[in-house]
């Protein structure tokens, strides 16, 4: 088996190092804070007391930090222990100007750095199911698929464009944020009609919005193009509705919504597609 380090592990860091030893590797690993290590080792895990040691003798390093500030803090540290052509697979969340210019740098120091942001929970990673987003050279992600495939439900390399992997990590974690906060206005509809969570929650074991993303996504992209499928002028009015059944609960976005639709009426976009709204 090989010789993997990892440095990070928080959650998801030591969901990966369960992962790694249950299917025999020996994994060195590291974190600031040196109590989290405590438990890894229990499993099986070799605690080491600096990046160095950690990535001495790894055919591959895994990061699993913070953001940018700790990952350039690490990444010089580490490279005193890293072997040569040893891959350094960074699955941090970052941003993506910041790794493209990491990723320049770097490989013109000639470190093999390669970006895998990842949606994927602590339970994800300790079943290696979920998805990994690996950007930069086709050469390193064809190299490294079959042992990252080990380790998530699905590799996917989006191009040799080195932050398109970081852009879409964040625009999938903001679609989780706001579908939570979609889903507390839901919340709040039914409690201004005294209907439980739970009975509210039960339409969506019916009605399943998901599948429209793809069509909202390109109504979106295209608004202000088109026939309208819904008219704003409509829109806004269920929007009136909604907010008015939600009473007194508190609300996230139905409010922002209705004020961004407020504008684009006022603009003259009452007979336009809903979607509008979005460009005002």
């Amino acid at each position: 088996m090989t010789t993997i380090a990892l440095l990070g592990t928080g959650l998801l860091g030591a969901g990966m190092v369960e992962n790694l030893l249950a299917k025999g590797h020996t994994v060195r690993i590291w974190n600031r804070t040196a109590d989290k290590l405590a438990p890894l080792v229990q499993k099986g895990a070799i605690a080491t007391a600096s990046p160095a040691d950690c990535g001495r003798g790894a055919a591959r390093c895994h990061l699993v930090l913070s953001e940018d500030a700790a990952v350039d803090a690490v990444i010089p540290a580490l490279r005193a222990g890293l072997g040569a052509n040893v891959p350094v697979i960074d699955h941090s969340t970052n941003l993506p100007a910041t790794v493209k210019a990491r990723c320049v740098a770097l490989r013109a120091q000639g470190v093999r750095y390669v970006p895998a942001p990842v949606f994927m929970s602590p339970a994800n990673a300790r079943e290696a199911s979920g998805l990994m987003v690996v950007s930069g050279s086709k050469a390193d992600a064809d190299a490294l698929q079959p042992d990252l495939a080990t380790m998530t439900g699905k590799v996917w390399h989006v191009g040799e464009r080195d932050d398109l992997a970081a852009i879409y990590k964040l625009a999938g974690n903001s679609m989780f944020f706001a579908l939570a906060s979609a889903m507390a206005d839901v919340l709040a509809i039914g409690a201004g009609s005294g209907v439980a969570a739970e009975q509210m929650l039960a339409l969506f074991d019916v009605f399943k919005p998901g599948g429209a993303l793809p069509f909202i996504g390109q109504r979106v992209a295209k608004a202000g193009a088109g026939p309208a499928s819904f008219e704003l002028s409509m829109a806004r009015k269920d929007a009136r509705l909604m907010i008015e059944t939600a009473a007194h609960q508190r609300l996230l976005l139905l409010p922002a919504i209705a004020a961004a639709m407020d504008k684009a009426l006022g603009n003259g976009h009452g007979k336009a597609d809903y979607s509008i709204f979005t460009k005002a």
